[in-house]
């Protein structure tokens, strides 16, 4: 590169793919890794084939049942995590589990699968559960999510938020 060059960079460019499409092992190391265990009170015990299986079978029933879950999310085609929209009774709950080499990549990942919850007529708001470990909550807040309180779920304590979508 001359004096004259300008270095250009490109973000990566992220796709949303279907939890199938992953090889297993990855799913199963990005799982195993104790950084993502540490702020998900509800993973216990390592990822082996068949948990990484059963996993999958359970995501790929929402999509049959309600025509929506979750995806796996990679950065330049590269996998990188995993997170979507699960109906929880009433609500849309979204989850976003990246792994920890792609943090930076959350809330960039976070609108565009918000932008396709704001497409959806059957999303009137989308709720977050994060657990109280997480203290840097601003990425929430610029998403236009607002804090609802404490929750148990499944024996764990969350911080509950909503973000409406503009179609309640």
């Amino acid at each position: 590169m001359n004096r004259h060059s300008e270095q250009i960079r490109v973000p990566p460019e992220i796709t949303f793919v279907r939890l199938s499409e992953i090889d297993p092992h990855e799913i199963a190391r990005h799982m195993s890794d104790p950084r993502v265990a540490e702020h998900m009170p509800l993973l216990t015990g390592a990822w082996d084939m068949a948990t990484v299986a059963e996993f999958v079978r359970q995501k790929d029933a929402c999509w049959t049942r309600d025509e929506l879950g979750h995806w796996a999310f990679l950065s330049d085609g590269r996998y990188v995590g995993w997170g979507g929209f699960q109906k929880e009774g009433a609500e849309w709950d979204f989850g976003l589990v990246l792994r920890p080499d792609a943090f930076g990549l959350g809330t960039r990942i976070a609108r565009q699968a918000l932008a396709f919850a704001r497409a959806d007529p059957r999303i009137p708001f989308v709720t977050f559960l994060l657990p109280p470990t997480r203290k840097a909550l601003g990425a929430l807040t610029r998403l236009g999510a607002r804090p609802l309180g404490e929750i148990t779920y499944e024996g764990a304590v969350f911080l509950k938020f909503r973000l409406e979508t503009g179609r309640g």
